[in-house]
């Protein structure tokens, strides 16, 4: 039953000391897409020659969360998918817990685990919710229609626009306390480049929080949230200038680039220079 409704989808980049574990506690009689957000051909023979289920598709070049999960999710051909972070680890029984809230829910759209959290104050096991968080997601596929994530987005905000998304077309969120998987959480790339992480970090979420309340809320409310933080971008990077703190100063940079380029309505452009 397993392997005929579901299939895992993971969008990798640079993940190959995550990877393998979140693999591995996949059962080996479910399809797994890796999507490769580059053209790593030796990663692609390594993990096709080490796990049967798997089908890694390389990008080409880094397409980020949302596109890399659309091209995954377009090539599902089972009722359900699950799209996992490649820093995320099943914990015993998780798939058949999913398919069992899949069955008790039937007109479900999206399911999340509850991860242990304490702040779910219901009697309930499963209980309806507004969002979920994206390092885990299970689709009823065939609600979607092909459309799943917005692929303005490269990096945060998508999964809560997605919830959106499902929440204006009356479609249920289920979360499950039952269901378990331990996510690391800012460990899905390898941890070198530390600062053009951050300045990357830093872009993308200053972009996509003026992005997600422009598309939500309408462009002077966008503006009032993300002034703000412009003007503090602008004063520090003045303070940490003639302070001599370039690297401190560079991420600001990108904090202010990031809300700058969204403002004018120029696409999400910024990649991270990795060596």
């Amino acid at each position: 039953m397993e392997s005929n409704e579901l299939t895992v989808v993971i969008v990798t980049y640079r993940s190959q000391n995550k990877i393998f574990t979140c693999l591995n506690s996949i059962p080996s009689n479910i399809n797994i897409i890796v999507v490769e957000n580059s053209n790593n051909l030796d990663f692609k023979k390594l993990i096709e020659s080490k796990y049967s289920n798997v089908q890694c598709i390389l990008a080409k070049e880094n397409l980020g969360y949302s596109r890399g999960n659309n091209i995954g999710l377009n090539r599902v051909k089972t009722k359900y998918a699950l799209v996992l972070n490649p820093d995320a680890k099943l914990e015993k029984n998780c798939i058949s817990n999913f398919l069992n809230v899949a069955k008790k829910f039937e007109d479900f759209w999206l399911i999340g685990p509850a991860n242990n959290q304490t702040d779910y104050r219901v009697d309930s096991d499963e209980f309806e919710v507004e969002n979920l968080k994206g390092f885990a997601i299970f689709f009823n596929i065939q609600k979607f229609n092909s459309s799943f994530f917005d692929e303005n987005f490269f990096l945060y905000f998508e999964e809560i626009d997605l919830c959106k998304k499902v929440k204006r077309k009356k479609g249920k969120i289920i979360l499950s306390k039952k269901i378990k998987i331990n996510h690391e959480g800012s460990g899905s790339v390898e941890k070198d480049n530390k600062k053009e992480l951050e300045k990357n970090r830093n872009w993308h979420w200053m972009w996509s929080t003026f992005y997600f309340h422009k598309k939500h809320r309408g462009f002077l409310i966008a503006t009032i949230t993300i002034m703000p933080k412009f003007v503090s971008s602008i004063i520090k990077i003045i303070y940490y200038q003639l302070t001599f703190n370039i690297e401190k100063r560079d991420i600001y940079y990108s904090r202010m680039s990031g809300i700058f380029n969204s403002v004018l309505g120029r696409k999400s452009w910024y990649r991270p220079s990795l060596d």
